[in-house]
């Protein structure tokens, strides 16, 4: 009897290890197919890339360094992006950035440098209504946007916030946009405007708001150009008066490696004797794009602004056009 139950187990155990088997085989294979589908996407959008220009970009004033908002304030049309700089470091970033003329510094809650940031800026003896600031609240704060409105406003200690973005879209997106725009009225807030938004996001948030985004700031540099974006908020919603910003103009820390080896782009700023990263910061100008290169040293903060003393020829912008791979360099 023992041995027809113990006879009965195994048939049970061996029936089960197949059953698991086959289960894990199909996870397996969903995987994997699921790879071949996204590598595909992938390797078509790279095949494929746009290399249009952007059509009608918005003219910046470029004599005096900055752009009118639909908000009725100018923002600086370069700056400083503070993004993985930390304690000491990002104060003296930011100070070396001020007091070689850049006046529009970038941050977010989820950077944990807004304390940072105020301090420098309390620290430099610039006038505050000199210095334009951008901070943004993450997708993890849209259900208590007050909250988090609050505590930048507290962390930053600046009196107000020149520009505050959503990080990008996410649960209750736009239950926190509506709250910025009652600190738009409040006078604590003086622009808004959204971060990580494409056509599809944009068509579908914009109908749920009463402020327009004063900028949409997405990933741009040469190898993800974002012309389509671009040239729908330039003209298909031109009437909405939005300003385009790029993040990694460079390609992105731990990703520009290639970028910066650029052939096109060495030889372009051979023309104008300028480096490689002043050309694509130029280029990102001519196409109506606001740029906030991030760096820590004082040499590239230097040379980062100093952008408004050439000019890319038409044929130059079409050859950077021709390096768009659609390659993004991060997830958002």
């Amino acid at each position: 009897m023992e041995e027809g139950n113990n006879t009965e187990t195994n048939k049970i155990e061996t029936s089960n290890k197949k059953r698991n088997i086959i289960i894990l085989m199909i996870i397996i294979s969903i995987i994997i197919i699921s790879f071949i589908v996204t590598l595909c996407v992938i390797l078509t959008k790279k095949k494929n890339p746009s290399t249009k220009l952007v059509n009608n970009p918005k003219e910046f004033d470029l004599e005096n360094r900055r752009v009118k908002l639909n908000s009725g304030y100018y923002i600086p049309t370069n700056g400083i992006g503070t993004y993985s700089l930390y304690s000491d470091t990002c104060i003296n970033s930011i100070q070396a950035a001020l007091s070689n003329g850049v006046r529009l510094i970038d941050t977010a809650y989820i950077y944990s440098n807004e304390f940072e940031v105020g301090e420098a800026i309390r620290e430099s003896g610039i006038s505050r209504n000199e210095i334009f600031v951008t901070t943004k609240i993450y997708p993890h704060q849209f259900d208590e946007p007050e909250e988090a409105i609050k505590n930048s406003l507290d962390t930053l200690n600046i009196d107000y916030i020149d520009l505050m973005l959503l990080h990008h879209p996410g649960d209750n997106d736009v239950k926190a946009y509506l709250k910025m725009e009652e600190y738009v009225k409040k006078g604590k807030i003086r622009s808004i405007g959204l971060s990580n938004w494409y056509i599809k996001e944009l068509k579908k948030f914009l109908p749920k708001i009463n402020i327009m985004p004063a900028i949409i700031q997405n990933e741009i540099h040469p190898y993800y150009q974002e012309t389509e974006v671009i040239n729908y908020i330039y003209n298909d919603i031109k009437d909405k008066n939005i300003i385009v910003q790029g993040w990694y103009p460079l390609g992105g820390r731990g990703y520009n490696t290639e970028l910066m080896k650029d052939e096109v782009l060495i030889n372009i700023g051979k023309k104008y004797n300028k480096s490689l990263p002043q050309v694509i910061l130029r280029w990102n100008l001519q196409r109506g794009t606001v740029v906030i290169p991030g760096s820590s040293n004082p040499e590239h903060i230097i040379e980062d602004n100093n952008i408004y003393d050439f000019e890319l020829s038409d044929e130059d912008m079409q050859n950077i056009a021709n390096l768009n791979r659609n390659e993004k360099h991060d997830w958002y």
